[in-house]
């Protein structure tokens, strides 16, 4: 029998195997806000434990769960812990830090070193570990596509998707993707160089999520890890007791 490991995102569901202290190769599925079609779910793997992180729809996440339960033996959800395999949050209440962002950390911690990790799907996540596994803190604002969706859905004649970065655009479809996407850029630059003033030296900088591909080129010296997630969620199965849920 084996165990998997199963994200479920705002707009993306990924899964993978769990292969050690980390995620095997990983399969990613789109899905509206509250649903997913009836025919992934069902082709969805079986095995021994089923690992979960959703921050989704109440209503998605339970349709998957049910899935799950009928498909594993054992189904564990994974929630925030203050501290956890090295990793100390922040947050004074831990249920209000996304477990997402939290499993994006376990991952980083991984390092040994101090880490900025910015997280681009629905929204844009910016978070700060030092190298003994401290989180500062982080910001949350819209990502790049949240963006253009909310112009879009103030200003018809400005396009949800298409054009190409330009530092001074001449055109609106490519000035709207180099002022979305440039946002987002200069709220993870400016977030790295105030951690450099906090830590005294330039931390790392990680970068996962759907919308992470778009902004690299953009960000000198960053690190693509696009199951970062995944692997924190690994982290977090082996560091549970066993028989927990």
């Amino acid at each position: 029998m084996s165990d998997w490991l199963f994200d479920l995102g705002n707009s993306r569901f990924k899964f993978a195997p769990l292969q050690g202290l980390r995620a095997g190769d990983v399969q990613a599925w789109p899905h509206g806000a509250e649903t997913m079609p009836a025919e992934q779910l069902q082709a969805l793997p079986s095995g021994d434990v089923a690992y979960v992180a959703s921050v989704a729809a109440p209503t998605l996440t339970r349709s998957m769960l049910a899935i799950l339960q009928g498909r594993f033996r054992e189904v564990r959800v994974a929630r925030t812990q203050a501290r956890c395999a090295g990793v100390q949050v922040a947050y004074a209440d831990p249920d209000k830090f996304g477990v997402d962002r939290f499993l994006a950390l376990l991952a980083a911690a991984e390092r040994g070193e101090a880490v900025v990790v910015a997280g681009v799907g629905t929204a844009l996540t910016i978070d700060l570990l030092d190298a003994d596994g401290l989180h500062h803190g982080g910001r949350i604002a819209a990502s790049p596509t949240t963006m253009r969706e909310a112009l879009h859905a103030r200003a018809v004649q400005l396009p949800p998707t298409g054009g190409d970065y330009s530092e001074f655009a001449n055109d609106t479809a490519d000035a709207l993707a180099s002022g979305c996407d440039g946002a987002a850029v200069a709220l993870i630059e400016r977030s790295r160089a105030q951690a450099a003033r906090l830590l005294g030296h330039l931390p790392a900088l990680l970068v996962h999520g759907g919308g992470a591909p778009a902004l690299m080129p953009l960000l000198e010296d960053a690190h693509y890890q696009p199951a970062l997630v995944l692997d924190g969620l690994a982290r977090w199965a082996v560091h549970q007791p066993a028989g927990t849920r």
